[in-house]
C-alpha cells in the first residue's frame, strides 16, 4: 500500500466512478473528477518541487480543490498546515515558523495583505489560487497537468505527519497538533463505526477546513466512498438550504451553529428537516434547553461528543438511547480510557476522584495525535503517564458517564472555595430575557478573585438587575453569588463560535463597560 488514504480514495474512485463524491456550493463532481483533480495536484506540487516531508501552509477556504490537497498531500507523504485566512499576518507567520512552512498556496489578497507588513519567509514555492500574483505560480496551471495519479521513487507508510493543526489562534505560542495518515484514518473508522456510517451516508461537513472536524468530515466519506457535501461558509439560512436541497444524512455540527438553527427552524415558514438518520453536537456543550428542543424537532438519532483535538473524540451519548443521561456528555469510545484526576495529583497514588468528584479529565487512547510539532516539552508536560490531561474539569458517576464542568484554567476560587462557571451559566441561562452569559473571575483584593456574570439581553427585551440578584439569591449558593453584572452586547467567541470566557475581562475593560 503506498499511502494509506490516497489507495482507499483511489480504490472507490475505481469501482464507483460515476457516483458523487463531492458537492460545494452550487459545484458536484463525481468520483472520476475528483481523482483526476487529486492527480493533477499532486504532479503541480511535484513539478514546483514539493519534496516527501515538506510542509505546505494553506490558508484554507472550503472549496473542493481544498479537499482535492488533503488527498495529494497523503499520496506524497507531504504535511498541509491550514491557517485560519483571517489571522493578522504577523500571527501567519508565526504559525508559519511554528510548522516549518516551506510552501504556501493562497489567494491572491492573502498574499496582497500579508505584503504590506514585510511578506513571507518562505524558501519553497507560492501559488495564488486567483488570478496571477507576483512572484506566485497562477493556480490554474494545474490544468496543463496530466491526469494520471504520479509515480513516485519513495515509500509512504501512514506515520508521515499530514496535517498541523493550530490551536492557539492568533496570540500566544502556537501548538502544531501532529496528525499521521495513519491517526486521520484510526479516527475517521472510529467515527464510522459509532455512528454507523456507510457508503450510502451523505455527510454534511458545515465548519471552516482549517478546523479538524471539517477535515475529518471530507476526509471520511471519500475513503469509504460516500458522498461528502462542504458547506463554503456556515449561516443558519445556508445551512438549511443546504439540506433542503442536498439531503444529507449524517452530520457533526458545532454546538453554536446548532443554536442558531433551532432559532431559524422555530419560525414559520422553515423548512421540514427529514434526510437526517443521524446529528452530533460537537465542540462546546450545547444548552439544556437548546438540546431538548433540537431533539424534539429532528426527530433522527441527536448525540453529543466530548474531545479535543490533541485526543480526537472521547466520549459520546446518544440522548435517544440515554433518556437518564441527558446532562452527561457519554461514555468513553472503545479507543479511550477516561480518568478524572485530582489537583495534588503527582504519583499513581491515589489520584483518581470518587465518583461526582470533580477534577481534571485525562484521556488515554488509540487516537492519540503524534504530538505537538517540535514542542516534546509542552507535550511531555501535557502527559501524565499514559493519559492526555485535557485541561477540562468534570467528573464520571456510577455508570462511567462523563459530565463537563468547563475550563480548568476558567475555574474562579474565591476564598478558597472553587466555583465552576459553567454551572453558574446553567442556572442564569434558564431565564426567558437572556440570550447568553457567562461567569468569569474578576480580580479582587480580599478574595483574590471573585465572580462576576456576563449577560447579553435577548432582543427587545431589557434585564431587571435587580430581578436577576434575587433570583441567583434564590437559585445559587452562597459562593456562587455574582459580585459584578456586566450587560454586554455580545460575548466573544472564536471562530468555531466557541465562548472565549478568559477574554471577557480584557473586552469589557477595552469596551469600557462598566458594572451594572
Amino acid at each position: 500500500m503506498r499511502s494509506l488514504l490516497a489507495d482507499l480514495f483511489y480504490r472507490n474512485a475505481g469501482a464507483a466512478p460515476d457516483k458523487e463524491a463531492v458537492w460545494c456550493d452550487g459545484r458536484s463532481v463525481t468520483y472520476r473528477e475528483m481523482a483526476e483533480l487529486v492527480s493533477r495536484y499532486s504532479n503541480l506540487l511535484l513539478s514546483l518541487g514539493a519534496a516527501y516531508g515538506d510542509h505546505i501552509a494553506i490558508p484554507m477556504n472550503n472549496s473542493i480543490e481544498s479537499v482535492a490537497l488533503f488527498f495529494s498531500a497523503a499520496d506524497l507523504g507531504v504535511c498541509v498546515v491550514p491557517l485560519n485566512p483571517s489571522l493578522p499576518p504577523e500571527a501567519v507567520r508565526t504559525a508559519m515558523k511554528a510548522g516549518d512552512v516551506k510552501h504556501i498556496i493562497a489567494r491572491r489578497a492573502f498574499f496582497a495583505e500579508c505584503e504590506k507588513s514585510g511578506g513571507l519567509d518562505i524558501t519553497g514555492f507560492a501559488i495564488s489560487l486567483d488570478r496571477d500574483y507576483p512572484g506566485t505560480i497562477p493556480f490554474e496551471k494545474i490544468y496543463e497537468m496530466s491526469a494520471e495519479r504520479p509515480d513516485i521513487d519513495y515509500d509512504v507508510n501512514g506515520s508521515e505527519s499530514l496535517i498541523l493543526t493550530m490551536t492557539s489562534g492568533s496570540t500566544g505560542t502556537p501548538k502544531p497538533i501532529d496528525i499521521s495518515q495513519k491517526n486521520k484514518y484510526d479516527r475517521s473508522m472510529a467515527h464510522i463505526r459509532v455512528y454507523g456510517i456507510t457508503v450510502d451516508d451523505r455527510i454534511l461537513a458545515a465548519t471552516p477546513l482549517y478546523h479538524s472536524l471539517a477535515e475529518r468530515l471530507v476526509i471520511l466519506p471519500l475513503i469509504i466512498g460516500a458522498t461528502s457535501v462542504l458547506l463554503p461558509r456556515f449561516t443558519p439560512a445556508l445551512w438549511l438550504k443546504c439540506v433542503e436541497e442536498q439531503k444529507p444524512t449524517f452530520t457533526i455540527a458545532v454546538s453554536a451553529q446548532l443554536a442558531q438553527i433551532l432559532e431559524t427552524l422555530k419560525q414559520p415558514d422553515a423548512p421540514a428537516i427529514t434526510s437526517f438518520r443521524s446529528i452530533v453536537s460537537s465542540s462546546a456543550l450545547l444548552e439544556a434547553s437548546v438540546k431538548y428542543e433540537l431533539i424534539d424537532l429532528l426527530k433522527c438519532e441527536f448525540h453529543e461528543m466530548y474531545g479535543a483535538s490533541e485526543v480526537s473524540t472521547v466520549t459520546d451519548i446518544c440522548f435517544q438511547d440515554s433518556r437518564d443521561k441527558q446532562s452527561s456528555v457519554g461514555k468513553p469510545f472503545d479507543e479511550a480510557q477516561v480518568r478524572i484526576l485530582r489537583d495534588e495529583s503527582e504519583s499513581d497514588f491515589d489520584t483518581d476522584c470518587a465518583p461526582y468528584e470533580v477534577g481534571e479529565i485525562a484521556v488515554k487512547t488509540a487516537l492519540q495525535c503524534k504530538g505537538y510539532y517540535k514542542q516534546e516539552a509542552m507535550m511531555k508536560a501535557a502527559m501524565f503517564g499514559d493519559y492526555f490531561r485535557t485541561g477540562d474539569l468534570g467528573y464520571l458517576d456510577e455508570d462511567g458517564y462523563l459530565y463537563f464542568s468547563g475550563r480548568k484554567k476558567e475555574l474562579i476560587i474565591t476564598g478558597a472555595v472553587n466555583v465552576y462557571p459553567h454551572d453558574i451559566d446553567v442556572v442564569i441561562g434558564r431565564l426567558p430575557e437572556i440570550e447568553e452569559c457567562a461567569a468569569f473571575s474578576y480580580p479582587d483584593e480580599r478574595l483574590g478573585e471573585v465572580v462576576a456574570l456576563a449577560v447579553v439581553e435577548k432582543e427587545e427585551q431589557e434585564i431587571n438587575v435587580r430581578a436577576l440578584r434575587t433570583y441567583c439569591a434564590r437559585n445559587l449558593a452562597d459562593f456562587q453569588q455574582p459580585h459584578l453584572i456586566f450587560k454586554l452586547d455580545r460575548l466573544p467567541k472564536n471562530t468555531m463560535g466557541k465562548l472565549q470566557r478568559m477574554a471577557i475581562l480584557d473586552y469589557i475593560r477595552t469596551s469600557g463597560i462598566k458594572e451594572c
